[in-house]
């Protein structure tokens, strides 16, 4: 399992404030901590910050980098600000995100086309937001086939069903599931990436929801997230689940992460 520690987020309070107040240290102990806790890529986001996006962005992934020994998961929409990241960035990050949608696909592609870059790649189009199965699926074919034709690798696409709260509507869970096993069956060495929160949306206890669906989405093939990685609960889940579907050779890494008491 793919993680991707999404805590360095502008949208929270407590890193704003970080962000504006050029708190190096703040956001290089929530880095570390992700990083400990397992995050494969560290997310950064500055993307509350209009005009100030760019160089917050590059701001954060310099010090992040000063501590973590691992790539970051660059989170913008906008092509200047994704670039000005990349030009201090060490090693290969993941950018986070294409889409369908013509204005955004057309910013970004420059940036990706011909790199090793890893691609989340949402299915969102200029029609909105599918609601089902089949509707995520065909927007992933025209997402991966645009995407291989401009010389990105398939094991670079990470592509990204988008949950919807149940609360919404219920057959979203599931539709969301199907999509997930059917990207993993139809499309060789494409990744399936997502973040959780939203499938509880509006419900109470909501980390319960989000563990649980973490676990089912694993079980038809998801292989990369968009978490809280201190979420001890959430990641033990992770573990085990990859462990029954045979991704774990001999259990190791479910004998890893006992003997490091990574589960509560």
């Amino acid at each position: 399992m793919i993680i991707v520690g999404e805590l360095i987020n502008a949208s929270r309070k407590p890193i704003a404030a970080a962000i504006e107040a050029q708190d190096a240290e703040a956001i290089k102990k929530i880095a570390r901590e992700q990083h400990e806790a397992g995050s494969d890529y560290i997310d950064v986001n500055a993307g509350t910050f209009v005009g100030k996006e760019a160089d917050y962005l590059k701001w954060l992934v310099k010090n992040v980098q000063e501590v973590v020994d691992g790539p970051c998961c660059i989170d913008s929409p906008d092509p200047r600000a994704i670039e000005s990241g990349l030009a201090v960035h060490k090693g290969t990050p993941m950018i986070n995100s294409i889409s369908l949608e013509q204005e955004r696909f057309d910013a970004l592609l420059p940036v990706v086309a011909g790199t090793d870059l890893k691609i989340v790649a949402l299915c969102m189009s200029d029609e909105g937001m599918p609601e089902t199965a089949e509707d995520r699926v065909a927007i992933a074919d025209k997402l991966i086939n645009a995407l291989v034709q401009k010389d990105v690798k398939p094991e670079n696409i990470f592509i990204d069903p988008l949950v919807q709260p149940v609360s919404a509507k219920n057959t979203f869970g599931f539709e969301f599931l199907g999509a997930v096993e059917r990207i993993k069956n139809e499309y060789e060495g494409v990744h399936v990436i997502c973040g959780m929160s939203n499938i509880s949306f509006g419900l109470p206890l909501r980390k319960l929801l989000n563990r649980n669906f973490a676990v089912m989405a694993v079980a038809r093939g998801l292989d990369a997230i968009i978490m809280d990685p201190l979420d001890k609960e959430m990641m033990g889940g992770l573990i085990v689940a990859e462990t029954l579907m045979g991704r774990d050779d001999y259990c190791a890494n479910y004998l890893k992460a006992y003997r490091s008491k990574k589960f509560e």
